[in-house]
């Protein structure tokens, strides 16, 4: 087996490559420099962690956030991999140490700011480091042309020249533009670099914008909807960001705030409490996400939009990082049209306000596109296709088709009709899914034919179902009661095969085959982990992992290596806790 599908398999705990990743990995393991533009939530860190573990000599990673440089730490050596970070919050005994050990090379990585290579004992002293490698994460700062250009990279290249032996240089973003990408090239001295452009579609973001509406209904609404999902809304003044936490709590939601008026404890303090967990919903400004490696974030909620297509999307890509569907809602208004240029005008130095107002333009056209908005990202950045429509936008959706579900509901007639329409919506969803409740038992309703005729849905999916036979008045709820349901003459229709049903639901794999009752133990292990070890929980494991391992249902440690993410120290530490929360589940819990 080669090296680097050793370390991916053991280390990291993944059975294959994205697309993408071991072309990059080959080439910097043969000393190629490279420039590589994946999607945020398309494994870049990958692309430079592997063949800094495979490489004799050290990674330097230049990287422009603290909280970013702490995720990665603390997932490294989650992992085994020995990795440290320098900030303004180490004191100068703290550099030393750390400095010390990067230079025998008892760290593998080394994540530092752009900032840091103005600092004098750092650079009399990092020299004397084997560097084989210098990472440049977030590479389209260094470009005036950029979205978010920062004049601290502008240090990068002159740190390169003066090494005296130049390592392989390796530079990643999620969104760069042609322009862009070819300035960042340049101002970074990459010299003949292999280029990696993977594709700017996230399939699994489903692109919403809502014009002219009531924004504060609408965001507690779709709080509502993602109850006890993660997501995070971005406003574009800390006034803002104010007013509109103030509100949700007012609500009853579960928010946080961030923004750059907050003091540097404040924001530590939302931070953390959103990373694990704590609360669900961050409201905050751009200043917010950049660092964020949350993969179970579930929605993202623009108040008002973006100054840019590249803003945009790179905190769209924010959601959904795990690979499952995350929802993406622009609210737009032309007060916000306004707004965004008095910031643009009265914020922006003179020699970068034409290209700023040149984005907003963009976005403006994006909000008011009348075709697919995917299509639109794309042909932005300058990536061929041949989409007309992706159906999971808000333009293509308006004229999707709705899913056969006569089955399903033919299903969940026969079971209202053989309980002679007894009983509310949760024992019927008891019944259709196969659980033991106390009702079934009393009842002996375990004896129906419809008793587990559902069991591969949630009881979600099952009550949505529910919900969209009432609104189309394929059922009733009898009277003087909420809960309990009847048929009526569409309904005998449907159980005849007469009437097709064609619903609106969400159809997605999550929603449908997922066990949340042992997703939530599952969860409750995670986060008891978290807590016992002083990490994130998704360092821990992922609600991806978390899914697979339900739908695998493994048996032993062995078992554990086929879900992807399971390396050998993950399984090991944590191994014994997940078999013995399946076992105890299949044995005292629900699973039937």
């Amino acid at each position: 087996m080669r090296r680097e599908f050793e370390v991916l398999n053991n280390i990291f705990g993944y059975r294959d490559f994205r697309k993408g990743q071991q072309e990059v990995i080959d080439k910097i393991l043969n000393g190629k420099d490279v420039f590589c533009i994946l999607p945020t939530g398309g494994g870049k860190s990958l692309c430079y962690e592997i063949p800094a573990y495979i490489f004799k000599g050290t990674t330097l990673v230049i990287s422009p956030l603290i909280s970013l440089m702490k995720d990665q730490v603390d997932n490294l050596n989650s992992l085994g991999i020995n990795a440290a970070y320098i900030s303004g919050g180490n004191d100068f005994e703290e550099v030393k140490n750390i400095i010390r050990k990067f230079i025998k090379g008892e760290f593998k990585l080394l994540y530092v700011s752009p900032e840091r290579l103005e600092n004098r004992y750092f650079l009399d002293n990092i020299e004397k480091a084997n560097i084989a490698q210098i990472v440049v994460d977030e590479a389209h700062c260094v470009s005036m042309w950029g979205h978010d250009f920062r004049k601290s990279y502008s240090k990068i290249k002159p740190f390169i020249c003066n090494l005296k032996k130049r390592p392989i240089i390796t530079a990643f973003t999620a969104t760069a533009t042609e322009i862009v990408m070819k300035d960042s090239i340049e101002l970074l001295g990459l010299y003949n670099p292999f280029i990696y452009k993977g594709s700017f579609s996230r399939d699994n973001l489903e692109i919403n914008v809502l014009k002219e509406v009531d924004k504060l209904e609408i965001i507690s609404e779709i709080i509502s909807e993602h109850e006890e999902e993660s997501g995070i809304i971005y406003c574009s003044t800390k006034n803002e960001v104010e007013e509109l936490y103030k509100h949700m709590l007012y609500r009853g939601k579960s928010v946080g705030k961030y923004h750059g008026s907050l003091k540097d404890k404040e924001k530590n303090y939302y931070q953390e409490e959103f990373l694990n967990d704590n609360f669900k919903v961050m409201i905050a400004t751009n200043a917010f996400g950049m660092g964020i490696d949350k993969p179970d974030v579930k929605f993202i909620i623009h108040s008002t939009f973006p100054k840019s297509i590249e803003n945009y999307y790179q905190e769209i890509g924010r959601g959904g990082r795990d690979g499952s569907l995350a929802k993406c809602y622009l609210l737009y208004s032309e007060q916000d049209i306004r707004v965004m240029d008095y910031l643009i005008s009265s914020t922006t130095e003179i020699s970068r306000r034409t290209i700023e107002l040149k984005k907003l333009e963009k976005i403006i056209e994006f909000c008011n596109y009348d075709k697919c908005l995917r299509k639109y990202i794309l042909d932005y950045f300058g990536e061929e296709n041949s989409i007309k429509y992706c159906n999971n936008c808000t333009n293509c959706l308006k004229n999707s088709d709705l899913i056969d579900m006569t089955l399903e509901a033919q299903k969940i007639l026969s079971c209202i009709y053989r309980t002679k329409e007894a009983f509310g919506e949760s024992v019927l969803i008891d019944i259709l899914r196969g659980i033991h409740g106390p009702k079934i038992e009393k009842y002996k309703l375990y004896e129906l034919s419809t008793f587990g005729i559902m069991k591969e849905y949630t009881s979600k999916y099952i009550k949505d179902i529910i919900k969209e036979l009432l609104s189309i008045k394929a059922l009733e709820r009898k009277e003087g009661t909420y809960s309990m349901l009847k048929l009526n003459r569409k309904s005998i229709g449907i159980l005849k095969g007469e009437e097709k049903v064609l619903l609106e639901v969400n159809n997605n794999e999550e929603s449908m085959c997922m066990d949340l009752e042992l997703f939530k133990k599952l969860r409750i292990l995670r986060k008891d982990i978290s807590r016992r070890e002083g990490v994130k929980p998704y360092i821990v494991f992922t609600d991806s992992m978390i899914m697979e391992i339900i739908n695998k249902n493994p048996k032993s440690k062995e078992d554990l290596k086929n879900i992807r993410g399971f390396g050998e120290q993950k399984i090991t530490k944590y191994g014994p806790f997940i078999l013995t929360t399946l076992r105890d589940y299949e044995k005292y819990g629900k699973r039937n």
